[in-house]
């Protein structure tokens, strides 16, 4: 008896040590990201679902500023002045305008893709995959709710600069979503205007302007 109830005490401890090694990296990936004055970023952006035959892949990139951001993706612009979201679809000729923390924007957003962690989850250490000489450590991490669409989400982790490199998530339908960076840039000059909407230039341009709030 003695013996079993030390073998689940190691395994208990060992379980903790796991949780806390995950939690000091990415409090560290925390303290970094929150270290800069902008973040410029160039990823690929992955859809896959297997039951479906659904298979999608683009490119993308984003200026994060705080709670700013200017992302392109699918031929769409989205820009976040801190107060507002521009949703710009040139398609369409169409722009829909929205506030920040309104229903319509209830996910995770460009300007949280980097600490969206910090809150609803438990994480532990999952695999280590050698990238080019890189060393990416994998943080797996769970939904506090267990209503949540999410079944979970491999963070992947540059061991040595603390960036994140690799995003997996994977839905409780099998759609898995991977955002993987192909460049990171931090503190660079960026436009004044970067975060800025004109919305004059867009109706000189015959854009309908869809105002949700």
């Amino acid at each position: 008896m003695r013996s079993i109830l030390l073998g689940c005490l190691l395994v208990l401890s060992g379980g903790f040590a796991a949780a806390q090694d995950a939690k000091t990296l990415l409090d560290e990936v925390s303290a970094k990201v929150r270290s800069y004055e902008n973040i410029v970023i160039d990823f690929k952006y992955s859809l896959n679902n297997e039951k479906q035959k659904v298979k999608q892949d683009t490119r993308g990139n984003v200026t994060l500023e705080g709670d700013k951001y200017h992302l392109n993706m699918l031929g769409t612009t989205r820009i976040s002045d801190g107060v507002n979201i521009y949703s710009i679809v040139p398609e369409d000729e169409e722009v829909t305008i929205s506030t920040i923390g309104s229903d319509e924007n209830t996910g995770i957003t460009p300007s949280e893709m980097l600490t969206f962690y910090e809150e609803g989850y438990t994480y532990k250490m999952d695999i280590v995959q050698n990238v080019k000489g890189r060393k990416i450590q994998y943080v797996k991490l769970m939904p506090i709710d267990s209503n949540a669409e999410i079944k979970d989400i491999l963070l992947g982790i540059d061991s040595m600069t603390k960036h994140i490199y690799k995003l997996i998530q994977t839905d409780a339908n099998g759609t898995e979503f991977t955002i993987t960076v192909n460049s990171f840039k931090t503190n660079q000059p960026i436009s004044k205007t970067l975060f800025s909407f004109d919305q004059s230039k867009y109706e000189a341009d015959g854009y309908f302007i869809n105002r949700l709030n």
